[in-house]
Formats: C-alpha cells, structure tokens, sequence
C-alpha cells in the first residue's frame, strides 16, 4: 500500500470515529433494524463454526505454497506469484467483519424474507473469493443456502474449494472468471439474491456497474453488503452514490463495510456505525 493511500485511509478512518455511533442500536426506530445491529454488529457470542474456520484461515497464513494468480480487483488484468500467505495476509477479510456476516445469513434466515422462498434456504452471492474463508463464514448457517461466488483467479478458486472441502461445506458454487463476463448469467441463475457481498474490483466504476446489475435482484428484506468503503476516493465516491439511489432505503457504514436496505417501510436514513 503506497504511502499516499496510507494517509487517506488514516484520514478517513478518524473521520469515521469521530462522526460514528456506538449505540448498540440505540436510536434506530425500525424494530426489525434495530435487532439487526444487536444481533448482527454488536453481538460478540462465538459460534460453532468459527473455530474451525479460523483454524484454517491460520493454516493459511503459514503456507509457503506458491500460486500465480490473476487479479482483477484493482481494474487491471494482473498476474503475480505469490505465496498463500502473503495472500492470506493481504486479503483476507478480518475475522470480525467475517463474523459479521455469518450473524446477519444466521438473522435473515431466521426471519419471513418472501413467500416464494418457503424451505429452500437464502440465496447468497459473493463477489471476490479470495481464498474463500468469508465464503465459509457465508455457508456455515445453514446447508439449505446456496452460496455462489465468483473469482477471477483459477488458482485461487482451487486453493478456496480446497479449504471447503476440510471444512465440510458443500452447499457453495464457485464461478471463475472475469466477473464483467459472468455476472449476468449467474444472476440470471440465482433469480433473486437474499444478501450479497461485494468485495471485487476496488474502482468507482466497476462498482457502480455490479451494483446496477444486482439491485434488479433483490427483494424489499435483502442487503447488499459493501467491502472497503473507505478503501480510496473512489469507493467513497461510489458510496456516496449507492447512499442516494432511490431504491434504498436505509444505510449503515460500519467503516470496513457498509450495509444498504431496500424495504420501503425503513425510514430513509444513513447510519455510522462505530463497531
């Protein structure tokens, strides 16, 4: 990370804290929103599953095994060699945030999302597999889900189905290649998404261009998680955007992530979040 990005990033952050709320859902009149930040963001309890999946995010971080990969997470075609762990470094999302997300699968699916969905589980879309551990965090609820999510890397998606595998997780579809290229056909498959975590190309453009593409997809109880808001001023940028389309209804910045509503009856409200 250059030392420019290192200072914004800094900057941003000590923004955030000094304008964030840590209220543990104190303020936020929505009952349905306000059990979401208690049981989602402020819930500390640990859960069956992440043992074991922090286990193998540590098995990763030791590994001197070498991968080519291809990067398109900064809006350019890259290929590298690098080891596992310096992947596992760079990349991974932090086990908080991961955590997050488990609890908010574990809470959508514990509530009335749509009539059409009945037994069949939540369907789960994730763009940016990395070495696939947020993927684990996201399938571990429940086996009824349906996970898909899509990687521009073969070796990397190899590496992600591997550690699926030792974790017993079978309920997940890994899509490779270029996410421009295969993103229509997969929403197209899914039909609806119930939640959806971004966390792919990292450019103003590329984002608003996912964004646009899945919003068609959900429906009035999704969410639509965002990586790295705050990651550069063109994520800001396009966050600020998302924040004013009309479609949504209520935000919630966390810094590291931010979190879009769509159900009309939420009041239009943003939120920052100090976690």
């Amino acid at each position: 990370m250059q030392l420019q990005q290192i200072a914004y990033r800094a900057s941003s952050l000590l923004r955030h804290r000094l304008t964030a709320w840590n209220t543990g859902g104190e303020g936020i009149h929505s009952p349905y929103l306000f059990y979401w930040v208690r049981h989602c963001l402020y819930d500390r309890n640990r859960y069956y599953a992440f043992d074991r999946i922090e286990k193998q995010r540590s098995a990763l971080l030791h590994s001197t095994k070498t991968l080519t990969v291809t990067d398109y997470g900064t809006g350019k075609d890259r290929h590298a060699t690098r080891q596992v762990k310096d992947i596992a470094t760079t990349s991974l999302e932090k086990a908080r945030n991961a955590q997050t997300l488990f609890r908010l699968v574990q809470f959508i699916g514990d509530k009335e999302l749509d009539s059409q969905r009945g037994d069949e589980g939540l369907h789960i879309l994730e763009l940016g597999t990395s070495l696939g551990i947020t993927t684990a965090y996201l399938a571990s609820p429940s086996s009824k889900n349906k996970v898909v999510t899509m990687e521009g890397s073969k070796s990397l998606t190899a590496t992600a189905r591997d550690n699926w595998q030792k974790l017993g997780l079978h309920n997940i579809t890994a899509v490779e290649g270029n996410i421009d290229e295969t993103l229509h056909s997969v929403l197209t498959d899914l039909q609806r998404v119930d939640l959806v975590f971004m966390d792919a190309n990292h450019t103003e453009e590329a984002t608003l261009r996912y964004w646009e593409a899945i919003v068609p997809h959900v429906g009035k109880k999704s969410v639509i998680v965002l990586d790295d808001i705050h990651w550069n001023k063109e994520m800001e940028r396009a966050w600020r955007t998302i924040q004013q389309d009309k479609r949504v209804t209520c935000t919630m910045d966390t810094y590291d992530m931010g979190m879009t509503f769509f159900d009309p009856a939420y009041l239009h409200k943003h939120f920052r979040l100090r976690i």
